[in-house]
Order: structure tokens, then C-alpha cells, then sequence
């Protein structure tokens, strides 16, 4: 699964992986982005260009009568978005990405949860396969755009620590998976085949990231696992 992330890379680096014009400048760098919170995604607009646009992690179905539902929809497995009601019309027509240095996954051990951190082994960006969505709240008229991570079968080194893991998508397929015209079954099913796992690296880190208070770039430091 993915229930926090981190997301600090430059501007321009993370502008030019994606192909976008820019990134707003109040783009502010991350260590500990938890749900319920905006986020960062790039997807396609009206206009057929990609876009960098922030939206709110957990999702809100267009059917839903309130927006307390988004609570429990952070995470979605690639398995069965398109027979999921809250899922499958984003996922034929509102697929996006979000861009990430890394996220964290929590271990059980002995001594308690253990979290880790899972980077690309080779450094450089994430990105995460996502779906958004919009609703209209009934009371106010207010649009609300939210967005929902993808997850997969864990695979690699990650399998080691959780049983689930995000699915992520190489530069290659940025273009299919954004594409609304696209077959979404087609684009998904070799982002989540065993062997699409890139090269990634995972560490103990300190359990300050456990509360979504802190930030900093030392909660991304390698710690000796505890217990």
C-alpha cells in the first residue's frame, strides 16, 4: 500500500521526467505527505497537454453523498479497479500520476511497527499510478478534485516488509497511462506483470514519520531497525 510519501525533488527535474511547462512556485518540497492532504499530480487537461495540478489524496466518488468516504479510499489494488463502483469510471477515463522521491511502508516486528523507506536504487523520482475524481457537494455546489493511489502485489525488495506496494510506472508508459482514449486493462496489465518492478532500495527509518506533525529531510535517514 502507500499511506505516506515523500516528495522534495527540484522543480525543473521533476518538470522535465514528466514533460510539463512548469510546476507552480509554490511547490513546496515534502517529507512526510500524508492522506487527507492536497498532493501534487500531473495529469492530461481539456486541452490535451499535461498538467501539474494539485489534489486532495483519498477519494471522493462522483455518486458519493459526502466527502467523508474519501477517508477510506487512499489506496486502490490495480487488481479489481474495474469492477469497483468507486473505481472503474476513473480508472476507463481519469488516470494520473504522482510524482514521489519515495514512500514509506511500516514492518511488523517484535518490538513494534518499523517503518521504511523505498526509493529508486539508483535515486531520482517515483511515479506512482493514481485515478482522480471529481464531486459536487450537494450543500455548498463545491467542486472537489481527490485522487487514490494505485497498488500491486509487493515484489522485490519490498515484499520483504509489506504485502502490498504501489504500482509504478516507467517514463516509457507515462503517455499510454494518461491517455483517456487509451484500453486501460491493456496499459495496466504490464505495469503489474512480476517482472515490472523497477531497481528500488528500502531502509529503516525513525518513527517520527509514524505522526504526520514532523518534517524534514531527516525523517528519510537511515536508521538501525528497532526490535
Amino acid at each position: 500500500m502507500c499511506g505516506r510519501f515523500a516528495f522534495h525533488s527540484p522543480r525543473e527535474l521533476t518538470a522535465q521526467l514528466f514533460e510539463l511547462p512548469g510546476l507552480p512556485p509554490e511547490t513546496q518540497p515534502r517529507w512526510n505527505v500524508p492522506p487527507g492532504t492536497d498532493i501534487g499530480v500531473v495529469r492530461i487537461a481539456a486541452d490535451g497537454r499535461r498538467e501539474y495540478v494539485r489534489l486532495r489524496w483519498g477519494l471522493v466518488p462522483s455518486w458519493a453523498k459526502d466527502r467523508t468516504i474519501g477517508q477510506r479510499l487512499v489506496n486502490a489494488r490495480a487488481e479489481t479497479l474495474a469492477e469497483k463502483p468507486a473505481f472503474r469510471g476513473a480508472f476507463r477515463r481519469r488516470r494520473c500520476l504522482v510524482p514521489a522521491d519515495g514512500y514509506y511502508e511500516w514492518r511488523a516486528l517484535p518490538g513494534g511497527k518499523q517503518p521504511y523507506f523505498v526509493e529508486p536504487a539508483a535515486g531520482g523520482l517515483l511515479a506512482m499510478a493514481a485515478l482522480w475524481e471529481h464531486w459536487l457537494d450537494p450543500a455548498s455546489g463545491e467542486v472537489l478534485e481527490t485522487v487514490v493511489i494505485v497498488t500491486r502485489e509487493s515484489a522485490g525488495v519490498v515484499a520483504e516488509i509489506h504485502g502490498r506496494m504501489p504500482v509504478i510506472v516507467p517514463p516509457a508508459a507515462f503517455a499510454g497511462w494518461l491517455d483517456p482514449t487509451a484500453d486501460p486493462a491493456a496499459v495496466l496489465a504490464p505495469l503489474i506483470a512480476a517482472e515490472a518492478v523497477p531497481a528500488l532500495r528500502a531502509y529503516p527509518v525513525s518513527r517520527r514519520v509514524n505522526s504526520p506533525q514532523n518534517e524534514g529531510p531527516e525523517l528519510t535517514a537511515p536508521q538501525a531497525a528497532a526490535g
